[in-house]
């Protein structure tokens, strides 16, 4: 079972590596280009707008057979905000690769 270990652990190394280059190295690149930042940070921001609306929106219901798994209405506020968020940004992506599909037909 010890070799299972130090693969496991390796493994969550070299996933905590490939995050920190996934974000470092887009931003050590964006230095020369301030414009793009800019442009990124609008886009985190957007998303982040979007997460407190859909948080706003949501509901803090718990029904019996979750409440014995120790989720309240916080938690339950939170995820329905996140499943909220995410058929909101799954519909806004439908409706633009339609809309891109009927811009290529027509012209």
């Amino acid at each position: 079972m010890d070799s299972f270990d130090i693969f496991l652990y390796l493994g969550y190394t070299l996933v905590i590596f490939a995050a920190v280059a996934a974000i470092l190295l887009p931003l050590i690149n964006a230095l020369g280009n301030p414009q793009s930042l800019i442009k990124s940070g609008l886009g985190v921001l957007a998303i982040v707008a979007l997460y407190f609306l859909a948080y706003a929106f949501s509901g803090s219901e718990v029904t019996q057979a979750y409440s014995k798994y120790g989720i309240g209405p916080d938690l339950s506020k939170i995820v329905g905000g996140t499943l909220i968020m995410a058929y909101l940004l799954l519909g806004c992506a439908i409706v633009g690769i339609v809309f891109t599909e009927f811009n290529k037909i027509f012209k």
